[in-house]
């Protein structure tokens, strides 16, 4: 049991050569130790290989976990459920924070640069470079629009080739619509990649991407209406399906990849290896499971309550009820409230742990990774001793990855 790059696979995936499904991305926010177990546990029992834990830039500010931790504490939980095989940890989002790139342009790249040397030291062999923010809509063509985007992200492309461990081809992935604006059409995927191929052969010769991030009507978190609930979203999944096609068919990358989607509805998660995308991204709802499951002792919530409320009151947008307020902030408790939750009655993780596992080996099942073990162990073979050798690294404060998800 190592960490590995899911490059190789994706290239399979994008030549047609195996099953069509839909690898899961995790984000593990909260309780990060036992929900790793419980993702563990639910890939063991229904045989799956294919499946990603990540955190974002932004996340790892406001969750107070580090690259290295993070590795250390996903590992630990692999070893402690009996996984064996290649674990995939990714960084979700290294993203530019646009308008600290409009101030100063290097010193918002050198911090993305710093991340990417702290993540690749750690173990994460798959990252997705998100500079989407940076797409000009205003702009007279798709070209230009992409312009910013395309450029910067064969650029750290490159920077990441260039520091790679030996023998690892870490699985990078682009982005060319911010999750949240507007969708993705096939005609912004061709400006985008054309640009971005382009760029990338002027500075050497390099390994791509293998996936590429689209938006198609979802936002991170979902949108919270005034009573705390979720709205239904309106998926374009013909986009969605154009999108993935051209990626695999054209540009030779396994597929697109679908942000925004914990909070769906259960019955649209079939659709994504339906419309062949090859990757999915899940976060906010296992936040919600743990802040709002019935184990959770009562003081602790009425004590993140307050915490929310006086910490979090400049986030209070006008117009925001109580519940919509809350919702969207709670996550800045994480970190403050870590060592609390971690240290939490073992019967109490133990009950959040098992819900999480369920709802783990439900999205298994609807994705279609489950019993994809050997497909994964036939084209992910990283050598055992392949971890990134010591380099110095530059750890960036927590109030820096304040970049959005």
């Amino acid at each position: 049991m190592r960490p590995a790059s899911i490059h190789e696979l994706y290239m399979a995936q994008g030549r047609g050569e195996i099953p069509v499904f839909t690898t899961p991305a995790i984000n593990v926010r909260v309780l990060g130790y036992d929900t790793g177990r419980a993702i563990f546990r639910a890939a063991k029992k229904l045989d799956v290989g294919s499946v990603i834990i990540e955190i974002a830039r932004s996340e790892i500010g406001y969750t107070y976990q580090r690259p290295a931790e993070f590795v250390a504490v996903m590992i630990a939980a692999a070893l402690r459920e009996g996984f064996v095989g290649p674990v995939f940890i990714q960084g979700d989002h290294v993203q530019a924070n646009a308008k600290k790139y409009a101030v100063d342009a290097e010193t918002e790249l050198a911090a993305m640069r710093a991340l990417i040397d702290e993540e690749l030291h750690a173990g994460f062999y798959n990252i997705d470079i998100d500079t989407s923010t940076l797409v000009d809509l205003s702009k007279p063509n798709l070209d230009e629009q992409q312009r910013t985007n395309y450029e910067r992200a064969a650029e750290l492309t490159k920077y990441i080739r260039d520091h790679e461990p030996d023998a690892v081809t870490v699985s990078v992935g682009g982005e060319i619509g911010e999750v949240g604006g507007k969708n993705s059409d096939v005609h912004e995927l061709a400006a985008f990649m054309d640009g971005y191929n382009r760029t990338l052969k002027r500075l050497g010769n390099y390994a791509g991407l293998s996936k590429i991030s689209v938006q198609t009507g979802t936002s991170h978190g979902g949108l919270v209406m005034p009573d705390g609930s979720i709205a239904k979203v309106q998926l374009d999944l013909d986009a969605l399906k154009a999108l993935s096609a051209d990626a695999k068919k054209k540009y030779g990358m396994g597929g697109a990849v679908q942000h925004g989607a914990s909070t769906l509805p259960q019955d649209a998660f079939g659709n994504f290896p339906a419309c062949g995308a090859v990757e999915i991204h899940l976060a906010t709802n296992y936040q919600s499971m743990v802040f709002d499951h019935p184990k959770l002792p009562k003081d602790m919530r009425a004590e993140i309550i307050e915490w929310v409320k006086r910490e979090c009151k400049e986030e209070w947008k006008k117009g925001d009820t109580e519940e919509q307020f809350y919702y969207k902030s709670r996550k800045k408790a994480i970190g403050p409230f870590k060592q609390r939750m971690w240290e939490m009655p073992e019967d109490i993780r133990a009950a959040i742990g098992a819900d999480l596992e369920k709802t783990f080996a439900f999205l298994f099942e609807k994705l279609r990774v489950a019993g994809t073990r050997k497909i994964v162990d036939k084209y992910v073979k990283p050598p055992l001793d392949s971890h990134a050798a010591p380099r110095p690294v530059a750890v960036a404060a927590p109030d820096d990855l304040e970049a959005g998800e």
